[in-house]
């Protein structure tokens, strides 16, 4: 199989891994509203997909579509012959490379010696590395990460993870310690393109990317292959569109009404439904109403009347009665 990434033009942009954010509900609504270059599914843990009962819990998590391409399965863990186990799995459902995730700051995650707490085991690392590769027979792999754990380490860190040449590093321009409290530095992130330069493998910065024209003066400041977008989605589902811009008081030519964004998540709640059954978990649905009910008259009440819903038929019955 090819490696993606290398054929790329850059910069290319990428949507962020994040729990309970980014299943195929949502990312085909971001797909419709302007598609990346790359995708990311949520983190799917490698201990539960092992495991026959977790298996069976996890794998919706693991579903795209094909307007997807190119997609990355991300899996966390500690175990490299579950990740090995992992890889192959995401050979068998046809994902196009695979990301682990050594950045998460997650308590529950850190007690199992994965997310953030692997850039304090540079060798387990390094093995996660290299059995991934192996399960994932040709599949590009690439790892998500920060600049360090209680310090920024960002030179002996992405040291450690080139010696075992992943396709691309995905640079969170902040330390564990700090998790999102201050700004990135976008500095360290130019720095580990520096220490990568005679490496094949690609730097994507990560961290407080406000729109695409500072996802790309970010790029062309550090010299990177690449910017990975998280938060910035939440407030502009259009954020990779090629109109660019603020959603709420952006260009006429732009800017969203209040008619079209509620349109818009209409169609995530056809999604969530048809991935999660009507009796899914309807509550993790509710942190997408700010992303579609803001910046108008009245969406502050409506968001706080669209809180106690149920179900999609609910939140239907609400809009009639207020739109």
């Amino acid at each position: 199989m090819d490696n993606f990434w290398q054929k790329l033009e850059r910069p290319f942009f990428v949507l962020a891994p994040m729990a309970d954010v980014t299943d195929m509900a949502f990312r085909q609504i971001i797909v419709s509203c302007g598609k990346p270059d790359v995708l990311y599914t949520e983190f799917v843990s490698c201990d539960g997909l092992c495991s026959e009962k977790g298996k069976l819990k996890l794998m919706p998590h693991l579903r795209f579509k094909e307007n997807e391409r190119p997609i990355v399965a991300q899996f966390f863990g500690s175990k490299p012959e579950n990740f090995y186990t992992c890889a192959q799995l995401a050979v068998e459902l046809g994902f196009d490379g695979i990301d682990i995730n050594m950045g998460c700051p997650d308590k529950s995650v850190e007690k199992q010696g994965a997310g953030a707490m692997l850039i304090n085991n540079p060798k387990l690392a390094q093995e996660i590395i290299r059995e991934t590769k192996k399960g994932g027979d040709k599949l590009p792999v690439s790892v998500k990460t920060r600049l360090g754990y209680n310090k920024i380490i960002t030179k002996e860190w992405v040291s450690y993870l080139l010696e075992s040449e992943p396709a691309a590093i995905i640079i969170h321009g902040r330390t564990r310690k700090e998790v999102s409290s201050v700004p990135a530095h976008w500095d360290e992130i130019g720095v580990a393109k520096e220490i990568a330069k005679n490496a094949k493998t690609l730097i994507i910065g990560n961290g407080d990317v406000v729109d695409l024209n500072d996802a790309k003066k970010k790029a062309r400041d550090y010299n990177l292959d690449g910017i990975m977008v998280g938060r910035g989605i939440f407030t502009n589902p259009w954020f990779f569109s090629d109109e660019g811009g603020p959603v709420f008081s952006g260009s006429d030519s732009f800017k969203k009404t209040p008619e079209q964004r509620i349109e818009l998540m209409l169609e995530h709640l056809d999604n969530f439904e048809k991935l999660w059954g009507s009796n899914g978990k309807f509550d993790t649905m509710k942190k997408f109403f700010k992303v579609y009910i803001s910046g108008f008259d009245g969406a502050k009440e409506l968001r706080t009347k669209l809180m106690v819903v149920k179900n999609k038929q609910e939140v239907v019955d609400i809009l009639a009665k207020t739109m």
